[in-house]
């Protein structure tokens, strides 16, 4: 393992920093949950950036593990036994955003163009599985991102999963209300008063991203499937009138994207979250998306962020 002098060395609420350079972009990655704190290129700012003594505000950046988005009431079964998570949603009851968000991971590998991280899931109520959560980030020559998040299991049980991360994307000082939003998918995930979904059904109206729409009038928070690709690799895409824009990629590791659009945002008036997930929200309960790990075996997701500025 190498050091880097752009670790930091003092403490901050989101842990160690570690910062990469690479194709005139920098990114920042905050230890507390692997989250991607910032990100730039040529000077303009990809994703909702957030100060390092900052809890991540509407957990932007964060990654998510062993489950993604939420789980009703906390609560499933492990073969026929009821398995009880923490409440971390209030208002709706539920348990959300996995178990590393509050968790620091430490360093694996550190150098000027990317970074591993890793942490530890301990057996604990409502999960009794022993893993580890990887998560690789790198800037490629051409200032682009890429992220790889992988899964050990180092039980002696097999252990559902699903992962997934939680970027804010943006383009520099443009406002989100003027960007358009353009995801390819075929298929979506309605919801309950409590955002559990409740059926799959083909995109229409305002759910319907595949030609393109104002992020003003999406104000959505909604789980995507069938994604469509080009030669095993998806893109959603952020663009400004001006000919901008940043993109989503993943590949087939990732089968939801969450599209969550919001007012809500600290110090924004709208702001965008594209959430590569490998399934939805309540995967845990309905099965949709819900992968087995045997023990031993290990699962990458692939995803990153591209640009065009």
């Amino acid at each position: 393992m190498t050091s880097s002098s752009d670790a930091a060395d003092f403490p901050a609420a989101t842990g160690a920093q570690f910062t990469l350079r690479n194709g005139g972009a920098t990114a920042i990655i905050a230890s507390l949950a692997a989250g991607l704190r910032h990100y730039d290129k040529g000077g303009v700012e990809l994703v909702e950036s957030y100060p390092a003594d900052t809890i991540a505000p509407g957990a932007a950046g964060i990654t998510l593990a062993p489950f993604a988005n939420r789980i009703e009431d906390g609560l499933w079964q492990l073969d026929g036994a009821p398995q009880q998570l923490d409440i971390t949603e209030v208002p709706f009851h539920n348990a959300i955003h996995g178990l590393l968000r509050n968790t620091g991971y430490h360093a694996v590998e550190i150098a000027p163009t990317h970074v591993l991280l890793e942490a530890v899931i301990h057996p604990q109520h409502g999960y009794p599985f022993l893993a580890r959560h990887q998560v690789r980030y790198e800037l490629s020559e051409s200032g682009d991102l890429r992220v790889a998040q992988t899964l050990i299991n180092d039980s002696t049980a097999t252990a559902p999963f699903v992962l997934g991360a939680h970027p804010y994307f943006t383009l520099g000082t443009t406002p989100a209300e003027e960007l358009r939003i353009q995801l390819n998918a075929e298929r979506y995930l309605s919801v309950d008063e409590r955002k559990i979904p409740t059926e799959t059904v083909p995109v229409a109206g305002i759910f319907d991203l595949r030609e393109g729409a104002a992020v003003s009038e999406s104000i959505i928070d909604h789980a995507f499937t069938d994604l469509i690709t080009d030669d095993g690799v998806a893109r959603h895409t952020l663009s400004a009138p001006d000919g901008r824009s940043v993109s989503l990629w993943h590949d087939g590791s990732v089968q939801y994207v969450h599209v969550y659009i919001t007012h809500d945002f600290p110090g924004r008036s709208l702001a965008v979250a594209m959430e590569p997930m490998t399934g939805p929200a309540n995967a845990f309960n309905s099965g949709d998306g819900l992968r087995q790990l045997a023990a031993g075996e290990s699962f990458t997701m692939s995803w990153g962020i591209e640009s065009k500025l």
